[in-house]
Parts: C-alpha cells; structure tokens; sequence
C-alpha cells in the first residue's frame, strides 16, 4: 500500500477524531490489537483536543493517508528545550499490525527533530498495557522509572496510572 505522510490541517479534525476514536474506544476498536475498550468507555478525544493538536503553537499531527483516505495520524508535542511527546497514534484498526505504527512513530521523531529541534521523544502508556509498552520498547524507547496519574476522570474508578518510556533521537 502506498503511503503519504503530511501535517494535519484544521479541516482534517473530523476525520482524525473519528480514526482515534475507532482505534481506541468500542466495538470497532477490538478489531486491532491495541485499543483500551477492554479498559475504558467513552470518548477518547474531542474536537477541541483534536483542533487544539494542529493549531497551537509547538502542537503537530501527522496524518498518514493511503488511497485518498486517513489511515494513521500521531500527535507531536515540544517540551522545549529538548524533549517532545509522541500521543494519540492511531491506525485504522482493519490496517493494525502491518507496519503503519511503526512508520507513523518514525515520522513523528523525524518532524519533531526537523519542526523543534527535539533530542528526546517522550510518551505514556496505561500501566495496564504492557503488550502495548513492549511494543515500543521494541521501538527503542525505554521505561524511564516515572509514573504520571491517570486522568481519572476517564478512568471510570479504576487505578491507572502512567508508565513515561523515551527515546534518544538520532
């Protein structure tokens, strides 16, 4: 499959909150391997956190798209001076376990370098997802020993909490 990449723009919010709400939350989510429906109900984002993702200052989404329709999309973030956060990867989930994660993650560290000059690329993972934190282990990045809260108001009562994984970009 052929695979473009570019940054996401304001008109792309519907589409891109529609993709991360399918790859995380319900029933269409169980179809791929990492979803958090088993964990968690609800909204996953909204227009707002979507919007605010393209439009604000040291905020990027790339979009992945394939036959002129989104199948990918991840959130960079400048924790300036030296640090960015990778959030909300998204892969269409009839697409998961093909390889599209892993070149969404290579593009995100690729713009944070070339967009903020980032060194290091941070991100969380639920605690309870330790399939998922192999996974990007496997990517090269590693547990930094810190634990963030989880924002409980999503958490429906349940203890989750953050495990923070980076990695030195090259």
């Amino acid at each position: 499959m052929d695979v473009s990449f570019r940054i996401a723009m304001p008109a792309d919010v519907p589409a891109i909150r529609a993709l991360v709400e399918s790859a995380y939350r319900g029933d269409t989510a169980r179809q791929g391997w990492t979803n958090e429906a088993h964990l968690l109900s609800g909204e996953r984002t909204s227009d707002e956190e979507v919007a605010g993702q393209i439009s604000q200052p040291g905020h990027h989404m790339l979009a992945a798209e394939a036959e002129g329709r989104l199948i990918g999309t991840v959130a960079i973030t400048a924790k300036p001076p030296r640090h960015c956060y990778l959030g909300m990867l998204s892969v269409a989930p009839s697409l998961q376990a093909a390889g599209l994660g892993r070149r969404l993650i290579a593009e995100a560290e690729a713009a944070a370098r070339r967009l903020f000059g980032a060194e290091i690329m941070e991100m969380t993972v639920i605690d309870r997802r330790p399939e998922l934190i192999a996974y990007y282990e496997r990517r090269g990045y590693c547990q930094t020993g810190e634990v963030r809260p989880f924002p409980y108001d999503l958490a429906e009562g349940q203890d989750f909490r953050m495990i923070v994984l980076d990695r030195v970009l090259t």
